[in-house]
């Protein structure tokens, strides 16, 4: 529980009987990469608490297409669980683990009895503030930018290689892979990157700043 607490700081906080019942009632779960841990339209039925690896969570399309949303990393909650246990509704998106990840869960019965207290209250609305500003900002790109521009600024600000594959970036933009790929050729073709086989290597971060622009 110490190392649980010092990830989830608004845990320390809690009267000792309900602490006494985080530590009986909470389950520990393993997954390996690429589990599907909710679906759209599944019931939801405890709250995550990511010790671990990192949990992806996307809007699916009908036809195959993701939009990534946002990630869940250790020290934080997925804000879509907790709407769905707030409101008692199904999950509207997908979350999937990027790699092995250990998860803390809460059944729905001890969540509600922990958000009754403030540290835990304020922890769990603290991250809605902070995710809905990360939503409106995705929001901001998809309506008003243009693919180039958006694949240019994800290209910046990761090192002069990236080891990424071409339907890695089409799943971060919420687009198609022959669109991604079309454009990274446009830059290849303008000596702004050098492709490789999972690789790409930046040979003109200025070039890709005013396309990002």
């Amino acid at each position: 529980m110490a190392a649980i607490e010092a990830l989830y700081p608004a845990l320390q906080a809690l009267p000792a009987p309900l602490a006494r019942r985080l530590a009986a009632e909470a389950q520990m779960l393993r997954a390996p990469a690429k589990t599907v841990l909710f679906d759209e339209h599944q019931p939801c039925h405890g709250f995550p608490l990511v010790l671990a690896g990192a949990i992806r969570v996307v809007k699916c399309a009908a036809n195959g297409r993701e939009l990534p949303l946002y990630r869940v990393l250790p020290g934080e909650s997925c804000i879509l669980t907790s709407s769905c246990l707030l409101g008692r509704r199904d999950y509207n998106a997908r979350g999937v683990t990027e790699t092995e990840t250990e998860l803390l869960m809460l059944p729905r019965p001890l969540f509600d009895a922990l958000i009754e207290t403030a540290p835990f209250r304020d922890f769990v609305f603290s991250l809605f503030a902070e995710r809905i500003a990360e939503l409106m900002q995705l929001v901001e790109e998809v309506a008003f930018r243009k693919l180039d521009q958006r694949l240019a600024h994800r290209l910046l600000g990761k090192g002069r290689i990236l080891n990424v594959t071409h339907q890695q970036l089409a799943d971060e933009l919420g687009s198609v892979r022959e669109m991604v790929s079309r454009l990274l050729k446009g830059f290849a073709d303008q000596g702004l990157v050098r492709l490789g086989r999972e690789q790409i290597e930046i040979l003109d971060a200025a070039g890709l700043r005013r396309i990002a622009g």
